[in-house]
């Protein structure tokens, strides 16, 4: 830090440039920032009890979980229910447990989950129409599955 008082050359008042860079903001922004990281830094590391159950391995003669039943719309608005059944709004009630009791499902369909998949290009009232229809003959375990867009 030095400060220009006079010299040779010029009038008394005339102070000159400096070109020296001023650091004293510097050095203080730079404290400040340092006790605000000390301070954040411990609180980083507090550590949360969990309890955990134990890890137990599967039984190898539990029987293999069920597929689950794919909802397929298409931007045409086409709706696939399962592997290739094509259905309608009206059909589709009637054609979920059907592509279920293929996979094995037996009791109750609407206890299991249904996933629903769309183009990118459906429009919502067909995507909506589809969910309200599952949502009013009682199948409340829905999936949306979201597929990568190349």
């Amino acid at each position: 830090m030095g400060a220009k008082l006079g010299g040779s050359g010029g009038s008394k008042y005339d102070l000159g440039q400096n070109s020296e860079i001023n650091v004293t903001p510097f050095v203080d922004i730079m404290l400040v920032l340092l006790i605000i990281f000390m301070v954040a830094a411990p609180m980083a590391t507090v550590s949360i009890a969990l309890d955990l159950p134990p890890a137990v391995p599967p039984n190898p003669n539990d029987p293999k979980p069920k597929k689950p039943v794919f909802i397929s719309i298409q931007k045409t608005g086409a709706i696939f229910v399962g592997e290739a059944v094509q259905s309608s709004l009206v059909n589709l009630p009637a054609d979920i447990p059907a592509a279920m009791q293929k996979e094995g499902v037996t009791g109750n369909f609407t206890e299991e989950r249904v996933f629903v998949r769309a183009d990118a290009d459906v429009m919502y009232e067909q995507f909506m129409a589809v969910l309200n229809v599952l949502q009013a003959n009682g199948y409340f375990k829905i999936g949306l599955i979201n597929e990568d867009i190349e």
